[in-house]
């Protein structure tokens, strides 16, 4: 996952650093000790963890704000005739203040937070909304903008800065600078809602999420391993299992007693749903409403037409048509799944029913008696470190040159962060990433990756990157001993990385990873197919105890198994984006007064009703759509996929994992960001528009 907080948004073009702090007129929240009001001095401009408080942020925040509104106000005053200099190029440059400390605030809310930012977040979500407002809302700064669009083919500029023209053109348009002063009234009081219920929403499923952890003895555990609970043992010897954001959990796979995989599917599932202040249902029926009439407010019928003009697919009809050509196919081989793993549970016992919560128990059971492979099988060979140094970096080099340092000279924002310096082929610095993958009650669920620092020639800077999981941290002196999931999660990110590593744009809003929803996820999940490629998979797949290389009996065996629970695992991924899509496109004139009933709906409406198969986030835990950015987006992954798919066909028809190849990607694709039209990027790369053959052949639907 992508991960760029919605607040983010308002800061324009701005590069992480400052290259001034002077003080001000307005600067009422100044203070020389605040480490945000002066560049950082370590390596790329890294923050400075060691020095950071959470009594800064508010401070440093609203003197950002205060900022930039000054130097936006300036270009939008300015009396000369505008030029691409004297607006755009100055837009970009404002809000840098806002840019740094904005970058760490969303780190720390979404991987370490506490109460304290938790409420900043919650007071000053609807001021950033309203900053975003006075910006993009503005006027006077719409019509120099406009009158560049307009005369656009006179400017003669080069390809990057007349596609930040369009880009700042239609941000305009689609915030509504077109509206009339009493709608932008109006929208701007919408804004400021529909952020506040964004925000409450995510501590609301943080909370409620790290309450709903359940706690075992021993004897209901049977089946897991000893690692396993060890890591979960507590001092008083109770077991306690913390809970991902997803609706299926790792440890039913192995649970043998049926009470308890019910007891654990049960609590993921009603985490948001107590009647407590952490139930989500309420902020969800205000947030969809709100979404609703702020699109039909700039004239669309529903959020979905407003919110994916500037995607690739541009509209929820192709969205739609991108899942409906896989539904019947995917739900068809989960019910035929569904009808063997029944099969096996009434052979245990004539009384047993196939639940959501008895699945992975039994797809496990099927994997080992069909494939003769067991996910505790694998395990020893998954290392957390191993799969980072010895998989993904040694992927990275064969494909990129790129060589990797760890550093332990630069402050981390928790103990289990590790830092490591990136650089190219020819020795040159590259950048800075960092890695913080073990779950904790302060990490949003999930894996993510973002910025710390973003690429910008205008600025001379390099990215600084991170990548989040939630891993099962260990016992003490153990390794992290991670699934083979867990192990594609772990690339996944990665290639979110190299998409930001490999930016080369001048301007920071068109940098990097800085596109649409549809095609972000493209480098992220291009780069999993590397963690089987044979070379790589036996450079990192190494026992932990006897440092033996995977056997070619399992890998044949992976392999084997690879098509194995398709059904499911694409039923809930498109049950999920289908659901997204009926959430965002219901119009103003829908009264919807019960969250489930209408999932519920949906569910029929969609075609993805399997009992046994939920979607992968139900509605009130839903946190890519109604607190992480991703509303009418999930689809994204679907779509990105094709792309991914068809551009791995690319590979495999000119060699395979080559060093050429991969500098081929990383000149015509993954070194683009947003620098041009992202069908052209593509088109470029691969000489024709994507085919959704290679996905449908992978998956096993063709």
């Amino acid at each position: 996952m992508f991960n760029k907080k919605i607040f983010y948004g308002m800061v324009l073009g701005s590069s992480i650093l400052a290259n001034s702090c002077s003080q001000k007129t307005t600067n009422t929240m100044w203070n020389s000790e605040n480490p945000f009001f002066k560049e950082s001095q370590l390596p790329y401009h890294t923050p400075d963890f060691s020095k950071i408080k959470n009594e800064d942020f508010k401070p440093a925040l609203l003197q950002g704000m205060i900022e930039q509104l000054a130097e936006i106000e300036k270009i939008a005053n300015n009396s000369a005739e505008p030029t691409f200099e004297n607006t755009l190029v100055e837009m970009e440059k404002s809000g840098q203040l806002l840019a740094r400390v904005s970058h760490v605030f969303g780190l720390l809310t979404g991987a370490n937070t506490n109460e304290t930012l938790q409420a900043v977040e919650e007071e000053l979500s609807p001021k950033f909304a309203a900053h975003s407002d006075a910006i993009y809302l503005n006027d006077k700064l719409f019509k120099r903008v406009k009158s560049l669009h307009d005369k656009k083919a006179e400017l003669n500029l080069d390809k990057e800065s007349a596609r930040l023209l369009d880009v700042y053109y239609q941000k305009f348009e689609l915030a509504g600078a077109n509206l009339s002063s009493a709608q932008k009234d109006q929208l701007k009081k919408l804004n400021g809602e529909i952020a506040s219920l964004e925000t409450k929403f995510s501590n609301q499923l943080l909370k409620g999420t790290k309450a709903g952890g359940v706690t075992f003895t021993k004897a209901e555990l049977a089946g897991l391993s000893d690692a396993d609970l060890e890591s979960f043992k507590q001092a008083d010897g109770t077991y306690l299992i913390s809970l991902l954001n997803t609706t299926q959990q790792p440890e039913l796979q192995n649970m043998t007693n049926s009470a308890s995989r019910k007891k654990l599917f049960d609590a993921a599932w009603i985490r948001t749903e107590k009647k407590d202040e952490n139930d989500t249902r309420a902020t969800i029926l205000s947030l969809v409403k709100k979404r609703a009439e702020k699109a039909k407010l700039l004239g669309f019928n529903n959020y979905a037409e407003w919110n994916l003009q500037d995607q690739m697919a541009q509209n929820p009809t192709a969205a739609k048509g991108i899942l409906n050509q896989m539904i019947p196919a995917a739900t068809a081989m989960a019910k035929k799944d569904a009808t063997e793993f029944e099969a096996l549970a009434k052979r245990e016992n004539a009384k047993n029913t196939l639940t959501a919560a008895d699945w992975n128990y039994y797809a496990e059971k099927v994997r080992k008696e069909k494939y003769d492979i067991d996910e505790n099988e694998m395990k020893p060979y998954f290392v957390l470190d191993s799969v980072v140094e010895n998989g993904i970096f040694f992927m990275a080099n064969k494909l990129y040159g790129i060589t990797f340092k760890k550093r332990t000279d630069i402050p981390v924002w928790h103990e289990d962060v590790k830092v490591y310096e990136l650089f190219n082929e020819d020795g040159s610095q590259l950048g800075l990433f960092y890695t913080d993958y073990f779950k904790r009650d302060s990490k949003q669920g999930g894996a993510w990756m973002s910025n710390l620092v973003e690429q910008s020639h205008l600025f001379g800077t390099k990215p600084v990157i991170y990548n989040v999981g939630n891993y099962t941290k260990p016992a003490n002196g153990q390794p992290a001993l991670i699934s083979y999931d867990d192990v594609i999660t772990t690339f996944h990110e990665f290639g979110h990385a190299i998409h930001g590593f490999f930016a080369n744009q001048k301007y920071p809003t068109l940098s990097g990873t800085s596109v649409s929803r549809d095609f972000v996820e493209f480098p992220s999940q291009f780069h999993e197919h590397y963690a089987t490629e044979p070379t790589i998979l036996k450079n990192y797949a190494k026992h932990y105890q006897t440092n033996e290389v995977i056997p070619d009996e399992l890998v044949a065996k992976m392999k084997k198994a690879s098509n194995f629970n398709k059904g499911y695992t694409l039923t809930e991924l498109l049950s999920a984006a289908a659901l997204d899509l009926s959430w965002h496109t219901v119009n103003t004139d829908a009264t919807i007064t019960d969250v489930d009933k209408f999932e519920e709906q949906a569910l029929i409406d969609n075609k993805t009703n399997l009992a046994q198969v939920p979607p992968r986030y139900r509605s009130s835990y839903f946190s890519h759509i109604f607190g992480g950015g991703y509303a009418a987006g999930y689809f994204a992954y679907i779509w990105a996929e094709m792309l991914d798919h068809d551009a791995y066909e690319w590979t495999l028809e000119n060699g395979g994992m080559t060093r050429k190849n991969g500098q081929i990607l990383r000149e015509k694709v993954f070194s683009q960001g947003n620098s041009d039209d992202l069908n052209v990027i593509y088109k470029n790369f691969r000489g024709k528009a994507p085919s959704i053959e290679p996905m449908l052949k992978y998956h096993g639907l063709k």
